[in-house]
């Protein structure tokens, strides 16, 4: 077993941020912030930018729903190959303290992630975006790096803008027994997973949809994101520094 490199104070979160969902990212950082008990520094992964780095070159995928779908895998590069950091889809609303996630670290592992057997009904999702079915869909969603694990060393930017997307997003650059697993309460699919019998996920994923699209409105826990929308000012921008 590896020695864990501390988790670092503040803990890193890395946010796919997507053009089309810019309140989605707002809510989903004003819902870390409000209830984390520990200092996070949040950062959106903006493709605009990590092009203008020279860190993200890859061609649009037509089947690519999100503009993070592969910079995600930046995330290590970002953190410096340092430490543990997390990453998460835009359409998250987080309802426990992160810092309960974090105590989880393994340090025998090199990513962790919800394992998911995900299969979609629906054709499409979002503003009418592809729905696809894949192994592991959604694993991807939100991962807790090992940031020096030697696996996840080797997503680097070339490897993040060459490789597949099965090797990305199935993890195929880590071993099966490096890939921890997390409590599906902190990626609950909405749509997919059942309410839980008390209370209410730690972390809930819109998935097929949030209420910031419209035909959206009457999703699962809608009415939490409004009120988590409601904390914001009207005028608050997104920071894209990175």
């Amino acid at each position: 077993m590896m020695n864990a490199e501390p988790i670092g104070s503040p803990f890193r979160v890395f946010v796919g941020y997507d053009s089309r969902e810019d309140v989605a990212f707002r809510v989903c950082e004003s819902s870390l912030r409000h209830r984390s008990s520990i200092a996070l520094d949040i950062r959106p992964i903006v493709q605009s930018e990590m092009r203008s780095r020279g860190l993200y070159w890859r061609s649009k995928d037509p089947l690519a729903s999100t503009e993070f779908t592969y910079s995600r895998f930046l995330t290590p590069y970002l953190a410096g190959y340092q430490g543990w950091a997390l990453f998460c889809d835009c359409d998250f609303l987080w309802l426990s303290d992160i810092a309960e996630l974090v105590a989880l670290a393994d340090p025998a592992t090199a990513v962790m992630c919800v394992h998911h057997d995900h299969q979609p009904t629906e054709a499409t999702k979002m503003d009418g975006a592809v729905q696809t079915t894949y192994p592991r869909k959604n694993w991807s969603s939100l991962m807790l790096f090992n940031c020096g694990h030697p696996m996840t060393r080797s997503l680097t930017p070339e490897t993040v803008n060459t490789a597949t997307g099965a090797h990305l997003h199935r993890m195929q650059w880590a071993d099966d027994a490096q890939i921890g697993a997390l409590p599906p309460s902190w990626n609950w699919l909405e749509g997919s997973m059942a309410k839980p019998e008390s209370g209410t996920p730690d972390a809930i994923h819109f998935t097929r949809g949030g209420p910031w699209f419209d035909g959206w409105q009457d999703v699962d826990y809608g009415d939490v994101w409004r009120h988590e929308r409601a904390r914001l000012p009207e005028t608050q921008n997104v920071s894209i520094q990175v």
